[in-house]
């Protein structure tokens, strides 16, 4: 079996442009009503209640409606060029995006209005993973010479087949109850979802595009295999102790996670020393960002683990952080350059060289692009600082910014795809 690093710093490849239009404008419909959701349960959030009704519905339109249905978009565009092999059916995945787009809506929905009902909503949502998951299996059985790539995304697949399992457990003790203890399971949900699903798939993609965004060649990506074996091995041990309530065993496995981050930072690190382009794009700095956020993260989840520290509301604002300024602020800085990246070769590369067209960099408003980014930061970061000392208002007013900069973000992306 030959293991290589992919390279080329392209990400067209022969999928048809709707398909992964079509998960993003969800997505970013989603990524809306996520945080108008949470606004208008700003209360909650202040207070620390993270498991009722009303803040899951705004979880999951936020994490299946936004960053699922995101990646999913992205792989259809990706995986291709990542693993130099077509898309094993486009049809199918059309059909994919409907079913899925409907499950999410309405399992998101019902965990707000009626959890006890939940589970059939949850059915059709997982009826779309499954879909999902045939359509990449698929697509990487066809691929002749495995690469580390290849090795992160099938992990995160793997995760995300189990988070969905997990989430289905949930749902059914929810509307049925009788299986395993309720904690241990959401605790294992998270993790394979946010741990397992997201970062690795990050961590996979990003080998391709932060190379490509700063015009980087010469890299060795020596710290690929160990940063996946032992983040892979530090996921393992985690979920381990959640079963077994071993706390020397979830010690150890934040530290195999902080450790696999490490590595993975090594390599990002390796690949911006050999890069051309020296100005950085602000979207893609954002990103940049977002991994030293995520090594933060990870570095606090272990201190907490040595120092004993349970306290439900602490590592709930902890998650919540997480998913914000790693895996959210990642997704938004790359989708900024991606979606204008896919508009012009739509809608221009054809006609280069027979009438003036604009260029790239006229795609994407940089500008706003600084303003928007600062504003997330901000929001995040006083979301989650007032959150910690539970100052009702605080939380309001800078959850009440998190939602606008969020509109004003997804009609940014809109804008690119009227020019």
């Amino acid at each position: 079996m030959v293991i290589s690093m992919p390279t080329g710093n392209s990400i067209q490849s022969n999928t048809n442009i709707k398909l992964p239009l079509a998960f993003i404008l969800y997505a970013l419909a989603a990524f809306v009503i996520s945080q108008i959701i949470l606004l208008v349960n700003s209360d909650l959030l202040a207070m620390g209640q993270f498991r009722i009704p009303d803040i899951w519905m705004g979880a999951h339109f936020l994490l299946l409606g936004y960053a699922v249905m995101v990646a999913m978009g992205a792989m259809y565009q990706l995986v291709p060029v990542a693993l130099l092999t077509s898309i094993w059916n486009q049809p199918f995945g059309y059909t994919q995006f409907a079913v899925t787009a409907i499950g999410v809506t309405a399992f998101s929905v019902m965990l707000g209005v009626a959890p006890n009902q939940a589970l059939y909503g949850g059915l059709i949502a997982i009826a779309g993973v499954v879909m999902f998951v045939i359509q990449m299996g698929q697509t990487i059985r066809k691929q002749k010479n495995k690469n580390m790539m290849t090795w992160f995304i099938l992990a995160a697949i793997i995760s995300l087949s189990l988070t969905i399992a997990a989430g289905f457990l949930l749902a059914w003790n929810l509307s049925i109850g009788g299986i395993a203890s309720h904690g241990t399971i959401l605790s294992s949900h998270i993790a394979f979802g946010v741990a397992g699903w997201f970062t690795l798939l990050i961590f996979g993609f990003s080998y391709k595009l932060i190379p490509m965004f700063s015009l980087s060649h010469g890299y060795s990506m020596k710290w690929a295999k160990p940063a996946f074996i032992t983040y892979l091995a530090g996921l393992v041990i985690l979920i381990s102790s959640f079963w077994t309530d071993n706390a020397l065993l979830e010690m150890v496995g934040w530290f195999m996670l902080l450790a696999g981050f490490f590595f993975f930072i090594l390599d990002v690190r390796e690949i911006l020393a050999n890069r051309l382009k020296k100005k950085l794009d602000k979207p893609f700095s954002f990103s940049l960002v977002a991994i030293m956020n995520g090594l933060g993260v990870h570095v606090l989840a272990f201190a907490f683990s040595i120092f004993g520290i349970q306290e439900m509301t602490v590592w709930g604002w902890l998650i919540f952080l997480y998913v914000i300024g790693w895996i959210l602020f990642s997704i938004l800085g790359y989708l900024y350059k991606i979606v204008p990246f896919l508009w012009w070769t739509h809608k221009y590369a054809h006609r280069i060289g027979q009438e003036k067209v604009p260029t790239l960099k006229d795609m994407i408003d940089e500008k706003t692009s600084v303003i928007l980014f600062t504003l997330f930061i901000i929001s995040t970061a006083g979301l989650t600082a007032s959150g910690l000392l539970q100052i009702n208002t605080a939380v309001f007013l800078f959850q009440g910014l998190l939602a606008l900069t969020s509109l004003f973000y997804v009609l940014s992306i809109i804008r690119v795809l009227t020019k």
